[in-house]
């Protein structure tokens, strides 16, 4: 970690209606994971967001459990908590990358996500960036999606066309058409 450097750190946004967040963990590191989940806990409280957790298997569920919930409930963000440490074979480098793929994706379609599922190369570094009175990575990824939930409250739900053609519309399978 690249200690002489600055950052900057945006504030948090204040929301006039109440925001409600899933934190979508994976446990499989237990205590990486806890500590990720009080960074983000302590973003949200501030914000006085409510949050529920949903546990997963691993870092590759946490996009489809993802998909899931903004599907079928009414959550305004959401928070991907987990952590991939590097082992001997290239399964970190699937998991690593289709997981932030996977991510990118459904953000793209419109989920307000934060990515805190932590790729590093040994415990030590995971130790770290999850520790909420360091680095604080679980944070980060709640006031990101924060941020994403403020920006899409302030556009509203306007669908605006594109050139001369008609607004596009998502369809049940997730794929788009022209409305």
């Amino acid at each position: 970690m690249a200690t002489a450097e600055q950052h900057h750190i945006l504030d948090l946004p204040t929301f006039d209606k109440p925001v409600k967040l899933a934190f979508v963990v994976s446990p499989y590191y237990k205590d990486i994971a806890e500590n990720l989940i009080a960074g983000a806990r302590a973003k949200a409280d501030a914000c006085k967001a409510k949050v529920e957790i949903i546990e997963v298997p691993g870092a590759l569920e946490i996009p489809p459990a993802i998909r899931i919930a903004h599907r079928q409930s009414n959550f305004d963000g959401f928070v991907a908590l987990g952590c991939v440490i590097r082992g001997e074979t290239t399964h970190y480098e699937t998991v690593c990358n289709d997981s932030s793929r996977g991510l990118m994706h459904l953000g793209i379609l419109g989920a307000n996500i934060g990515n805190g599922i932590l790729t590093v190369e040994n415990r030590a570094q995971a130790e770290v960036r999850c520790d909420p009175a360091g680095y604080d990575a679980g944070g980060g990824a709640a006031a990101a999606a924060l941020h994403l939930i403020a920006l899409s409250r302030k556009f509203g739900n306007e669908s605006k066309g594109i050139g001369f053609g008609r607004p596009l519309d998502e369809d049940d399978d997730g794929s788009f058409q022209i409305a």
